[in-house]
């Protein structure tokens, strides 16, 4: 996170917010006002010595910045990693243990409410570690809601990694929350590998990510992280919601949810507290990005995939582009059938060229306006497993949701049909040379 905030504050593209900003709504409104830019809150009103921080990873450029890359090979990256994830060192201490609570009072923690019909004061960033009996170490996000002065209760999704690891232990299951993680540590977080495989592993090899060991519980955090919350996660109960979903709508169901209890707190020097906008364009790209790389494998199954976009229009969950170099006919409609495999709650997808950049909404719709025919080259599907975040879709209490899917094949065709469906292009030129008034 140092990192980061180095590297935005040297491109100019940071923002820094002088005044103190009070984390009870006023934060957020900052934060939406200010969405697709990094921004430092430099005081928080009610909580001395903290600073916070949003918009980590709310552009692809700032991911592919941290990891080295350009923006078009963060898919072939994060694939990579999910394939070929690597053992991470393990430090004997640590910048995250810098400093160590006396006590733990979760209220003095700058923890933020959002928006005002939310169930209270949330942690939105927390990258919860566990560790399965079965399966090993397990890495996730969960969303935690604030109790009191040692308790969260977290919103664990039933049949996942950390609800499975719950489900084998009788007594509380140790838990490590990191909050201000490295950039790769997110991505990995948020990706959904196979059982076992080590979402730390897939961390390190995004980039460097060295652990440390937990000091109340037997486990091992990022040890670049900013805050670390030490505790277990009971089989107690307790009501968690209302909170915004990453549709942009309200999760108004209340249910009853693990309640996590904190025995440790430690964190950095002059901690910075990541405070990630429900429903905003961080959270659009921490959920949607992690499953490109299963698209993008998927696809590649069947035909040549080059490259693959979950849409911030689309809420970055329910829309892909895929753009495959075609070889055959029926490369588009094979890759809208393996598309759909690749990220089962994918709704939409439209499939094009390579000479059609799938991060250029216009180009796409340029592909649609003029290499699609809605009565030959769309796929339609009816009563499909769809997203349960999807207000228009079928839900019925105790079942999975049911939807609609569409696939558009925007490919132009194969041999000598293609040459009509080429665009014009303009050869560059040296604007230089034309003595040009007026703002370019």
């Amino acid at each position: 996170m140092r990192g980061f905030l180095a590297w935005a504050g040297e491109t100019g593209l940071l923002v820094e917010v002088e005044r103190a900003v009070d984390a009870h709504l006023e934060l957020a409104r900052v934060m939406a006002a200010l969405e697709g830019r990094p921004v430092l809150f430099r005081a928080l009103a009610g909580f001395p010595g903290w600073r916070a921080i949003s918009g980590v990873c709310a552009r692809r450029q700032h991911l592919a910045a941290a990891l080295g890359c350009a923006v078009p090979e963060l898919v072939q990256r994060m694939a990579d990693a999910l394939a070929r994830p690597t053992p991470p060192p393990v430090l004997d201490a640590g910048p995250c243990q810098e400093v160590v609570e006396p006590r733990v009072d979760l209220t003095r923690l700058p923890i933020p409410h959002y928006n005002p019909h939310d169930g209270g004061r949330y942690v939105t960033s927390g990258v919860a570690v566990v560790r399965d009996p079965d399966l090993g170490r397990n890495v996730a996000f969960h969303r935690l809601m604030l109790l009191d002065e040692r308790r969260f209760v977290a919103r664990v999704v039933e049949e996942r990694g950390t609800h499975t690891a719950l489900g084998k232990v009788t007594r509380d299951l140790p838990v490590a929350i990191a909050i201000g993680c490295p950039i790769q540590v997110l991505l990995a977080a948020a990706m959904s590998p196979p059982k076992g495989v080590d979402e730390l592993g897939i961390a390190q090899t995004l980039a460097p990510t060295p652990l440390v060991r937990c000091q109340a519980v037997d486990l091992e955090v990022p040890a670049e992280a900013e805050l670390i919350l030490e505790g277990r996660i009971t089989h107690t109960l307790a009501d968690e919601g209302p909170f915004p979903d990453l549709t942009g709508t309200m999760d108004v169901v209340v249910r009853r949810q693990p309640v996590i209890e904190i025995d440790r707190v430690t964190h950095r020097r002059d901690a910075v507290f990541h405070a990630l906008l429900p429903g905003g364009l961080e959270h659009k790209n921490l959920m949607g990005m992690p499953r490109e790389p299963t698209i993008f494998a998927a696809v590649n199954e069947v035909c040549r995939c080059t490259g693959v976009y979950i849409t911030p229009g689309g809420t970055c969950w329910l829309h892909a582009v895929v753009q495959v170099e075609k070889r055959h006919e029926e490369d588009g409609r094979r890759a809208i059938w393996a598309a759909f495999q690749g990220h089962a709650s994918l709704k939409h997808v439209v499939v094009v060229d390579t000479d059609v950049d799938p991060y250029d909404s216009a180009a796409v719709e340029w592909a649609i306006a003029t290499r699609f025919q809605a009565d030959r080259d769309l796929v339609v599907l009816t009563d499909q497993p769809g997203s349960s975040l999807d207000p228009s879709a079928t839900h019925v209490p105790g079942q999975k949701t049911r939807t609609a899917k569409m696939g558009l094949d925007a490919t132009a065709p194969l041999g000598e049909a293609r040459r009509g469906y080429e665009r014009v292009q303009y050869e560059p030129v040296d604007l230089s040379q034309y003595d040009l008034k007026g703002r370019l």
